[in-house]
């Protein structure tokens, strides 16, 4: 059982319950058995999840990790692997991971980096027990931030980046494949037959911005004017809490 509450060194910690409130939930409805955690993505830090008060209440909660086989994913597993009681790396469409064996997927910052996004979200599903939750968490293609990392040049986003998560690994490639967004993720789910519980948006440049922070939101803000409004300024990552139906049968109407 994991008591850790660590992500990646130097990230922001957060106070957002998003998904610490609906794991709570999960976990109080499983009493009495452990709980299985697969976080995809290695960036965001666990405390948002809030699963070091759920230990020290005497909840049983196992926590795996899994990333692509990428350098920087590995040197930040390195720094955070002592937080995981499993750590998975390899080609996501492929990497073994076991079907139905988790309750929890928590898939954060993870999707905006990768190819193959929705072959990767359906193994992630397949993952999950059952009547799971996955817990979603990444960039957004159709905002202006979303659109600003996939235009810099690396030099320019080398040192955005060392700025706002200094200590941490990176920066990880910006693929934003179509999915990437809030009708990307909207369709998959139909498609899929999942159930979106909740979703919600969020910016989270530093509330006290630096000079680079104060930059990049009014290059985002330029953005949102020169294209009217198509790419939002407001936000920077998208949230979700989707189940998995008990019946794999089950219609969304």
């Amino acid at each position: 059982m994991t008591t850790a509450d660590r992500g990646a060194p130097g990230t922001r910690r957060t106070t957002d319950r998003f998904f610490a409130e609906p794991l709570r939930d999960y976990v109080l409805q499983c009493l009495g058995q452990p709980v299985s955690l697969l976080q995809a993505g290695c960036l965001a830090p666990l405390r948002e999840l809030g699963i070091a008060e759920l230990a020290e209440g005497g909840f049983e909660i196992s926590v795996t990790a899994v990333d692509a086989d990428h350098p920087l994913a590995r040197q930040v597993l390195q720094q955070t692997g002592s937080a995981y009681d499993h750590v998975i790396t390899g080609d996501l469409r492929t990497v073994p991971v076991p079907q139905r064996g988790f309750d929890i997927v928590y898939c954060a910052l993870l999707l905006e980096r990768i190819e193959h996004v929705e072959l990767v979200l359906d193994r992630l599903v397949s993952a999950l027990k059952p009547g799971g939750l996955l817990l979603l968490r990444t960039g957004d293609r159709r905002c202006a931030a979303g659109l600003l990392d996939r235009l810099l040049p690396r030099p320019a986003r080398k040192a955005i980046w060392s700025r706002l998560h200094p200590g941490v690994p990176g920066p990880f490639p910006a693929v934003y494949e179509k999915p990437v967004c809030d009708q990307g993720i909207a369709s998959y789910t139909l498609m899929r037959g999942l159930v979106i519980a909740a979703r919600g948006a969020r910016l989270t440049l530093p509330g006290r911005p630096t000079a680079i922070s104060s930059s990049v939101r009014i290059t985002c803000t330029v953005i949102s004017r020169l294209t009217g409004g198509r790419f939002d300024d407001g936000h920077d990552e998208l949230l979700y809490v989707i189940r998995k139906p008990q019946d794999r049968f089950a219609r969304v109407v």
